[in-house]
């Protein structure tokens, strides 16, 4: 028996880390090493080689020589949504969470994870993160304690982006919910077409409010490159989730509403530095406005959302002008 199995105590499930990996070798080692020196001991990683070209691939291979709990499995490229579907149907754990690559994790992040779906019995459990910028700043609410959330009440705060999120990761699921769950293929922002389902199928949800989780805000990523058509998932995956939410829970419909304007800012935001797409981008104005009453009177919706709709009712010109003057300043 190896020294790490005489570490594990008997009592400690089995937790699988799904890596789907692409082209980011820069900051694989960062991650793993934050993985490997974890203080809860029965885990796998599964590594899911999506096809990198940059050397990624090779550096994974090195990783099973530094532990053995290291599973790396390549595959041919077909999107981040197709390698964690991989890696969670070759894992074996009766727990599972999503690590991103370039992200890495505070070393009791799983420790902390479990201990809330231990403490709360529960099949889901959620933790905050901290958000590290390329200039060099770091955004952390810096909230503690814990609680136990109705999935109901876990989707409202959700859908009003209220300290919980749709990332895929900084949570930890049951594995069995992946059962009738899968990340949509050949989609981009493809948490929100997933977390709020994985959701609707636990009746509580445990909530931690210490950040555990190290996510990398980069410049050029998918949120932040140049506007493509395939930025407009972001509204195919809202209006699903909105009404799948609503086929469960017709009283969030004020919650899901906001939710719906707040995905076209963003995917308008998203268009400020192009002139194409002009059909989509009227499209998504019309919807702000047709919907904006609602927003405006509920007292739930933030008052970002309120100033973004009074500017652009001031016309799209003002609006594009402030909000490209807020990014900038926001990215020094």
């Amino acid at each position: 028996m190896s020294d790490l199995e005489n570490k594990v105590p008997s009592e400690q499930p089995l937790i699988s880390v799904i890596l789907p990996v692409y082209n980011i070798k820069e900051y694989l080692d960062r991650c793993m090493s934050s993985l490997f020196k974890q203080s809860y001991q029965n885990l796998e990683f599964v590594i899911v080689d999506d096809g990198s070209t940059d050397g990624s691939g090779e550096l994974c291979e090195t990783f099973i020589k530094k532990d053995p709990r290291v599973k790396v499995f390549h595959k041919v490229n077909g999107g981040l949504s197709d390698a964690r579907n991989y890696g969670i149907a070759c894992s074996n754990g009766d727990y599972l969470t999503c690590v991103d690559p370039d992200d890495y994790v505070d070393l009791d992040y799983i420790e902390y994870l479990y201990s809330l779906i231990r403490k709360y019995r529960t099949d889901m459990a959620i933790c905050q993160h901290r958000t590290f910028y390329d200039n060099g700043s770091v955004k952390d609410l810096r909230l503690s304690g814990d609680e136990q959330l109705a999935n109901k009440d876990c989707l409202k705060r959700m859908l009003y982006h209220d300290v919980i999120d749709t990332s895929a990761w900084a949570k930890l699921y049951k594995k069995s919910l992946f059962d009738k769950v899968q990340y949509p293929k050949e989609k981009i922002f493809e948490d929100i077409g997933t977390t709020y389902a994985l959701m609707l199928q636990c009746p509580e949800i445990a909530i931690g409010y210490e950040a555990k989780y190290n996510y990398m805000f980069h410049a050029n990523s998918i949120v932040n490159s140049a506007f493509k058509p395939s930025k407009l998932d972001m509204l195919d995956m809202t209006d699903k989730m909105a009404n799948d939410v609503l086929a469960v829970y017709p009283d969030l419909e004020r919650a899901v509403m906001r939710r719906r304007v707040y995905a076209r800012f963003s995917t308008l935001n998203q268009m400020l530095y192009t002139d194409d797409y002009s059909a989509e981008r009227k499209k998504i104005i019309g919807f702000i406005k047709q919907h904006a009453g609602g927003v405006l009177k509920d007292p739930l919706a933030p008052k970002r959302d309120k100033m973004a709709i009074i500017l652009l009712f001031l016309g799209y010109p003002v609006y594009k002008q402030v909000w490209t003057s807020y990014q900038r300043k926001i990215m020094k």
